[in-house]
């Protein structure tokens, strides 16, 4: 990536941050575990790739990124919620996440659940402070909350658990993964294209390059829990043994084929857009990423 879309990338991390630790400072109120465990897993680093993707679709739209902040902010509260709850014993029972003990560990199985839920419910109410058009955030509400829930991320993790320990066909698999990975990154590069009022084929453009990126994505996940470094990662790797992914129906070799064919798919949706650079190198660093 060019030093200066780095650079922008940082940045961007940066700001999403630094709003992220403005959130559920309550000091008046008697919840304090909860909210302690809310910021604990909301405040655990990682690459924040959902937020910088709604900045920058912002951007491409013309917008600003302080515009699309509380979008952003939401999607992450999304992520994280969906991260503990994924985390905890009944799902993947993992102790570590970005090099750290999981929310359950810190704080108990049902304080973590209680924390994921009050993130969930957070992230539409930073929808609805966001200063836009009424239209727009009413949008936004119904986009996350499809992409979120049943028919979207809880959805393709319904599926993920009813898969596991069967032989899934490649169909079956890339049906979990639209869902439980590609549903939320198309949440985030859409609310940027709502936040700063884009057109409807943008929305299209938006829908389309997620949906490329979503799954390079996965498939890179999966390649990266048999090839991976489990201290780069941040958690332990061969622990997809019981579940279908990529990497066990696929070679690797064809795993790499795949994602660049998907990432490409992805650019070239991007022609909708005026400014878009950043994203296009956004989508071959993410094709080539070791944690």
């Amino acid at each position: 990536m060019k030093p200066e879309n780095l650079r922008r990338m940082e940045a961007d991390r940066a700001l999403v941050e630094r709003y992220l630790e403005g959130c559920f400072l309550y000091d008046g109120e008697p919840q304090q575990t909860l909210f302690k465990a809310m910021r604990y897993s909301l405040l655990a680093g990682g690459k924040r790739l959902r937020p910088i993707l709604t900045l920058n679709f912002a951007r491409a739209c013309g917008g600003t990124a302080e515009q699309a902040l509380p979008f952003a902010a939401a999607v992450e509260m999304v992520h994280t919620y969906s991260l503990i709850h994924d985390d905890l014993p009944c799902m993947d029972d993992d102790d570590y996440r970005r090099g750290a003990l999981t929310c359950h560990k810190v704080y108990g199985e049902a304080t973590a659940v209680l924390a994921g839920d009050a993130l969930l419910t957070a992230a539409f109410t930073r929808l609805g402070m966001a200063k836009l058009p009424p239209e727009r955030v009413a949008l936004a509400v119904t986009m996350l909350g499809e992409c979120a829930g049943e028919l979207g991320m809880v959805g393709g993790q319904m599926l993920d658990l009813e898969g596991e320990d069967k032989v899934l066909s490649e169909a079956e698999v890339g049906a979990i993964h639209v869902r439980k990975t590609g549903a939320l990154i198309g949440a985030a590069c859409t609310l940027g294209v709502i936040a700063a009022g884009g057109t409807e084929q943008q929305l299209d453009a938006a829908a389309q390059y997620a949906a490329g990126l979503g799954l390079a994505f996965q498939i890179r996940d999966d390649m990266l829990d048999v090839i991976g470094d489990a201290e780069k990662l941040g958690k332990k790797t061969g622990m997809d043994e019981h579940k279908n992914t990529y990497a066990r129906l696929l070679s690797l070799d064809e795993c790499r084929r795949r994602i660049d064919t998907l990432t490409e798919h992805a650019v070239k949706a991007l022609d909708a857009f005026d400014d878009t650079a950043f994203l296009r190198e956004l989508a071959q660093l993410l094709a080539d990423r070791d944690s």
